[in-house]
């Protein structure tokens, strides 16, 4: 053999045998602790590795019976033959849960939705949301152990999403309200609910808002709790819970591009669900305070032309005749600061604060106005029979009439007929009509044709002449606001600049 090949040889030879002779030195013990250790990481009854995370176990163990299955069925309907829909509209409207015409409370093939609620008392009322139940012939609801009862529908209540049920069972568990009031961004909350059908459902999350308006849900009336709790389809009603295993809301809505949960969920504060309940139980209704205005928010631009140190408030563009705030002598262009000594930061603040004020009640509303803080005592209002706006969404084309230019402004304006203040709801010295706004200053403002000035600052304005003598006796360099009406929206406050 080549002698470099036997060195090698030897060399592998010796280096294979040094494991085999340092195992043998090892004594039985350390063998045994080696095999051990090889075959298991840590040890069966091994303390965490990971500790200080929050355990909701003993608090799921303890509400979770109390949460319960909603299933809302509604028969089939007969449509009306009038109203018959074209070939694939149907299934577009029943896809995205529009309603069907001529159909009375749901689809014409009926169905079933299903949601979430929760036991409020030991004699089985059940919470849970208005649009769960609406238009329901019978509600079902399953307990945690898998009982199912028919369900009695006390009452719902649409602007604030809130359904008392009544249940006949033996053995109910019930959970404990807690103060909504008192929850702040950061805290931590769980929901209990049924996904997709899947009951007894937990999600975690914190507290990401409170307070917060939703202005594409339409309930003006609701400061919603804004979480980052996974909340999806079937959630709906169910609780959102504090560490102390309380109920601080009902689980009602997800902001989503794709229909799935993306990090954005509202509940309905538990102390404004708790009041519709008792309402609903007492009298079969909810009555909210309403005090009679439309509001806007307070801009930059607007606090500067009223001399307002800042944005905070909520801005009086209407007054309704013969509502509360008339009594109380309030007046366009008011900002509101404060509704019994709560402070108003934006204008969304001030409609859930009026609502949950009895009709009747002594009110004090803290209103800047010319300059300065003044109070002002106001009685409460009721809300109409009939809710809904006075200004009629047509305005037709205007009727033919000579024109004003506004030169300086680049406007001209025109006098509207009696009969478009009537479709517009405006009173007979109210209104005129933009037909053109080409200057600097009114593109700046926003103004554009077909808008309705119907007031410059608190005055009303009722004729192209008079708008034109209120605008050129503005000073250079100073701010005027004009209320403007536009399309089928509130009529809004702007700011228009003399150059």
């Amino acid at each position: 053999m080549n002698p470099k090949l036997r060195t090698l040889a030897l060399m592998g030879a010796l280096f294979t045998a040094v494991p085999a002779a340092c195992t043998a030195q090892q004594t039985p013990a350390e063998a045994t602790t080696a095999s051990a250790a090889a075959q298991a990481v840590t040890p069966p009854t091994a303390a965490p590795l990971v500790t200080g995370l929050p355990d909701f176990t003993a608090l799921v163990e303890r509400v979770g019976p109390a949460v319960v299955n909603i299933s809302a069925e509604t028969a089939p309907r007969r449509a009306d033959p009038s109203q018959q829909l074209p070939p694939g509209l149907e299934d577009f409207l029943r896809r995205f849960g529009m309603p069907f015409p001529g159909v009375p409370d749901g689809p014409r093939g009926g169905g079933v939705s299903l949601g979430s609620g929760f036991v409020i008392s030991a004699d089985g009322y059940v919470l849970t949301n208005h649009h769960v139940i609406a238009g329901a012939d019978t509600v079902t609801v399953t307990l945690s152990d898998r009982r199912e009862l028919e369900a009695e529908v006390v009452g719902s209540d649409e602007q604030y999403d809130v359904a008392l049920l009544k249940i006949e069972a033996d053995g109910l568990r019930w959970m404990r309200p807690g103060n909504s009031a008192d929850l702040k961004p950061g805290q931590w909350v769980i929901a209990i609910g049924s996904p997709f059908g899947l009951d007894q459902s937990v999600t975690a999350g914190i507290v990401s808002a409170v307070g917060r308006a939703n202005p594409y849900s339409g309930q003006q009336y609701v400061p919603f709790i804004q979480t980052d709790v996974a909340i999806n389809r079937g959630n709906s009603g169910g609780p959102l819970l504090n560490t102390s295993g309380e109920v601080v809301g009902i689980n009602s809505q997800i902001f989503s591009n794709s229909g799935g949960y993306m990090g954005v969920s509202f509940a309905i504060p538990i102390d404004l669900a708790m009041n519709a309940a008792e309402q609903i139980k007492q009298t079969g209704q909810v009555s909210r305070g309403r005090i009679g205005v439309v509001i806007q928010p307070v801009s930059a631009e607007q606090a500067d032309a009223i001399d307002l140190p800042d944005t905070r408030g909520a801005l009086v563009t209407q007054v309704e005749p013969g509502s509360a705030a008339a009594d109380a002598g309030l007046r366009r262009m008011d900002v509101i600061r404060s509704f019994n000594g709560t402070r108003i930061n934006d204008a969304s603040d001030l409609p859930p604060m009026v609502g949950m004020v009895a009709p009747g009640t002594e009110a004090e509303l803290e209103v800047f106005r010319d300059g300065r803080l003044r109070t002002v005592e106001v009685t409460i209002g009721g809300e109409p029979a009939e809710a809904g706006g006075s200004r009629s969404r047509d305005r037709g084309e205007p009727a033919a009439a000579e024109s004003t230019g506004i030169a300086r402004f680049g406007l001209e304006a025109r006098d509207l007929t009696a009969e478009q203040r009537q479709r517009l709801g405006l009173g007979e010295d109210e209104g005129v009509q933009l037909i053109g706004a080409e200057g600097e200053a009114a593109r700046e403002a926003g103004l554009r044709h077909g808008d309705v000035i119907i007031a410059v600052g608190s005055d009303s304005v009722g004729s192209a002449a008079e708008l034109e003598r209120r605008l050129e006796a503005v000073e250079s360099g100073r701010t005027v606001m004009l209320l403007v009406q536009r399309g089928s929206g509130a009529a809004q406050y702007v700011t228009l600049t003399a150059p």
